[in-house]
């Protein structure tokens, strides 16, 4: 897949995915259980699709192209075992992952970054990282390599998760059908995806001019 095949694909994610079904059927399931687990779950996949994924599966279970009483509950446990991994495997890594270098498959900036997020909300940060790409990837690994313990992990993980799948799969199947939207599609993705990365935007402009204020 080429770059422009896979932005290709964030921005029509809802046509993308028809053609998966009137293509495989049933293994859409299989592919969008893959994907979301993978986003969440794998410090390594921080760039597959979340949000504006989530509301173009809400927009195509509104038209009864996938079963909504199977993929919300599915997608839920592929969120929340996503972070459980992530954090299982932030615990058994521990501080030393701090130290690595970055490489192909691994940036040290992105941990940092999750890093700084936790240490500023706290536990609370598990389920606000929900909603920031990148930071959603890494915040329960940073959540296993810190001091946080399962029990109360748990709590925040479900908590976000469901609050995560229910608002974008929810606003996807009830606005997903609307005229406007359907004939702006593209420009809903296109908007989603902006919306999201405003918040990393926002601190990487803020850091940028801290630091040239320093210099």
């Amino acid at each position: 897949m080429t770059f422009a095949d896979f932005i290709d694909f964030f921005l029509h994610a809802e046509r993308h995915l028809e053609w998966f079904i009137q293509n495989y059927n049933i293994w859409i399931y299989a592919l969008l259980f893959a994907i979301i687990f993978c986003e969440t779950g794998l410090i390594v996949t921080p760039f597959l699709p979340g949000d504006s994924l989530l509301f173009a599966v809400g927009a195509i279970a509104g038209k009864g192209l996938i079963q909504a009483e199977i993929i919300v509950p599915l997608l839920l446990v592929a969120a929340i075992a996503g972070d459980a991994v992530n954090y299982a495997i932030g615990k058994w890594t521990g501080p030393k992952v701090f130290h690595y270098e970055s490489s192909r498959f691994f940036n040290k900036d992105h941990l940092l970054k999750a890093h700084a997020f936790y240490e500023k909300y706290g536990g609370r940060a598990i389920i606000l990282a929900r909603f920031v790409p990148i930071v959603r990837t890494f915040a329960p690994f940073v959540a296993g390599v810190g001091s946080m313990t399962y029990s109360k992990f748990a709590l925040y993980n479900v908590t976000g998760a469901i609050l995560w799948i229910g608002i974008f799969l929810g606003g996807g199947f009830y606005f997903g059908g609307l005229e406007v939207v359907q004939k702006n599609m593209k420009l809903v993705i296109l908007g989603i995806i902006v919306v999201s990365v405003m918040p990393i935007a926002w601190e990487v402009g803020k850091a940028w001019l801290e630091k040239r204020r320093a210099g």
